[in-house]
């Protein structure tokens, strides 16, 4: 097993995000995303070209991920703020 990263995926909306599931399951099989309870994915970092590709074909967005979730809503605030 190589390096994991977290991910995030963003659909157009609902329909294209699970399109996203469908299609993913479909080209790549035995490559399982391991969800986490804040909705983003652990996966082998060699998969990123693969799920942007994917993410493209069904209008979606693949992102990483913060490691540390609260260093995240602590960057929202600050960027929140300076939007005023």
């Amino acid at each position: 097993m190589g390096r994991r990263v977290r991910i995030e995926i963003e659909g157009k909306d609902a329909f294209w995000r699970h399109a996203f599931d469908v299609e993913w399951e479909h080209q790549f099989p035995g490559r399982e995303m391991a969800a986490d309870s804040a909705g983003h994915f652990l996966v082998e970092a060699e998969w990123l070209k693969d799920l942007e590709r994917v993410a493209a074909e069904t209008f979606c967005r693949v992102t990483l991920a913060p490691e540390n979730r609260q260093r995240r809503e602590w960057l929202n605030s600050i960027i929140a703020r300076r939007g005023r």
